[in-house]
């Protein structure tokens, strides 16, 4: 019996050489090869392309006209574009960034409202005004990119499968709320603040799923996050100033869960924290004092909680619809009648969503404790985002932070916490898809749904966890359409600087769109509040072009006057007699403007 089983494994060894002779191993690849075929089987580039595609689709069809209109109204998509292109000519130029030629004569007027300093590179790309609308464009589509695709890579690594993060992250990136903020890119650049989480969950090797993973510490994710956390601050302190405070609340966590369990840290890690925190909290301060010393000289920057009421959402607007919204619009419309700022107080992150982060409570991937932990937070984010609004004039929600939080006292839109909001119910969604996937993988491996394929459930059965995804699209679905500016009546390069156009009110930020034109000193702008220096010039301004008001703008340091007839309907300028003008003045009648020459 020895000899035969030694024949036999002979036999055996015999036969093995002679089936890797007969095929050998496969030759290695060469590197490009590998790069390629990591390229390949990258899954994080799929979603990228993902997200890209989702977010020329939901803003279509801008994609097609980049240069020719804004989605939105032509308020505060005109006040960004300028911004954008400011940044780009004072990098040019050389010039203290945050000091605009327009609201003249006011210092550092940038600061005014939200700077968008992140954008500044992109805003070197533009030299007149249609390629300022074209990098606009581009940014407020690549906002939905990179929210999708943030959404997902952070889901991903909190450990929800592909269908989880992909529902998940088109709650977070296409919610109904978001069509009411088309005005405002602003709000709409919140991408990195997922990113900014994910790289740091990442770079520390924690998970929601499997917990804190030692062996899987990356220091260069930590140092990046930190770095992208400082790119979302630099966007604008609005959504900002919540940011750096999330930041404090989860570094503060991190801490009291490493003194109870002292879990083994890499020196990287330490040394990538150190880093990355400190060049964040420098920069953050070095910008936070920038503003602070605006609000220090600014009686009217300062907001009292009667006027963040204003703004601010009440209970029924987490379920009501933007009236742009293609399914919930018109439904809406008697409820949202009762609002007083609609923009703010329309935040339905979805019907859907909601649903799914409700059975997520109950039944999910996630731990018991982190789903307490996820609803409690929910409850909370939403009394914040009541601001006055929430019980007994917002004392113990708004009003506590308003009071005795350095920053909040300048915020005038609590309702903008839905990011937040939206970002836990959307993991909380993918939580019970991912259950559910989990579940069907168990069944599987049961064989009770195939039994010659054991371990993970069919791909017709995985593919259902994505029907979600067609739910969550309709409910995205918006009538917007795009607006087109006018074109300029006067070249603004062309005139002796400083500049006012009349009327002054609602058609300022399309000024401060033309004055792209040369950059010319303009007394025009939006801003979140209104400077002293705007209010006496229009003071002065009233009865134009009365003698005592051009004597009155020649003392103030006005150069010439643009009057838009067609803005002027229903103000004191409607019935302009230009035949008899004022003594030491021309005017000039052209197509669309009456030009006055102070001088």
């Amino acid at each position: 019996m020895a000899a035969e089983t030694s024949l036999s494994d002979q036999d055996k060894w015999e036969a093995f050489v002679s089936h890797a002779q007969a095929d050998p191993a496969p030759p290695r690849l060469t590197w490009w090869k590998r790069a390629l075929h990591r390229v390949i089987r990258c899954e994080s580039l799929y979603a990228l392309v993902i997200s890209v595609a989702a977010a020329v689709a939901f803003t279509w069809p801008l994609a097609a006209h980049l240069d020719d209109g804004v989605l939105g109204d032509l308020g505060d998509p005109m006040l960004q574009t300028y911004t954008l292109a400011w940044l780009g000519h004072a990098l040019k130029e050389g010039l203290p960034v945050f000091g605009t030629n327009t609201l003249w004569p006011a210092p550092d007027s940038l600061l005014f409202s939200d700077t968008l300093l992140g954008y500044l590179p992109a805003g070197a790309l533009i030299h007149d005004q249609s390629s300022a609308l074209v990098v606009y464009n581009l940014l407020f589509i690549a906002s939905f990119a990179l929210a999708a695709f943030s959404g997902y890579v952070l889901l991903r690594q909190l450990g929800a499968r592909m269908a989880g993060s992909a529902v998940g992250a088109a709650v977070f990136a296409f919610a109904p709320w978001t069509i009411s903020q088309f005005g405002h890119i602003q709000v709409l650049s919140y991408g990195a603040i997922a990113l900014s989480l994910a790289m740091l969950a990442r770079g520390h090797g924690w998970s929601l799923r499997e917990g804190f993973k030692p062996e899987r510490q990356r220091p260069i994710w930590i140092l990046l996050g930190w770095l992208t956390a400082l790119w979302q601050f630099s966007i604008g302190a609005g959504l900002g100033v919540p940011f750096v405070y999330l930041l404090a609340v989860l570094a503060l966590a991190f801490a009291l869960a490493w003194l109870v369990k002292r879990p083994r840290l890499k020196w990287g890690t330490l040394a990538a924290n150190a880093l990355g925190g400190v060049t964040f909290s420098l920069a953050v301060l070095w910008l936070a004092d920038k503003h602070a010393a605006v609000a220090a000289t600014r009686p009217e920057a300062s907001r009292d909680l009667d006027y963040i009421q204003h703004f601010s959402p009440t209970w029924q607007s987490f379920i009501l619809a933007p009236e742009k919204s293609w399914l919930w619009g018109d439904a809406h419309a008697a409820a949202r009648a009762d609002l007083t700022w609609q923009p703010e107080q329309t935040l339905l992150i979805g019907f859907t969503a909601l649903a799914l982060a409700l059975a997520g409570l109950v039944w999910s991937s996630w731990s018991r404790t982190s789903r307490w932990v996820l609803g409690l937070s929910i409850l909370v984010l939403t009394a914040l985002s009541l601001g006055p609004n929430f019980l007994d004039n917002g004392a113990w929600a708004w009003g506590l932070l308003y009071e005795y939080v350095p920053g909040f006292d300048a915020i005038r839109t609590p309702g903008r916490l839905i990011i937040y909001l939206t970002l836990l119910v959307a993991i909380l969604a993918a939580g019970t898809l991912t259950h559910l996937a989990d579940r069907a993988d168990r069944i599987a491996h049961l064989g009770r749904i195939d039994p010659r394929r054991r371990g993970r459930a069919p791909r017709r059965v995985q593919a259902l966890f994505f029907l979600p995804l067609l739910l969550v699209a309709v409910e995205a679905v918006h009538t917007d359409q795009r607006h087109s500016p006018p074109a300029a009546p006067v070249e603004f390069s062309a005139l002796e600087e400083p500049i006012l156009v009349l009327p002054t009110g609602g058609n300022d930020g399309i000024v401060q769109f033309w004055s792209i034109d040369g950059f010319p000193d303009t007394v025009n702008g939006i801003t979140a509040f209104t400077p002293t220096e705007y209010t006496e010039i229009q003071r002065r301004a009233e009865g134009f072009p009365s003698v005592e008001s051009v004597r009155s703008l020649q003392e103030a340091g006005i150069s010439t006057v643009v009057v838009i007839p067609q803005w002027a309907r229903g103000t004191e300028w409607e019935q302009l007699d230009v035949d008899d003008p004022p003594g030491h003045v021309d005017v000039e009648r052209r197509p669309g403007a009456v030009v006055y020459s102070l001088d």
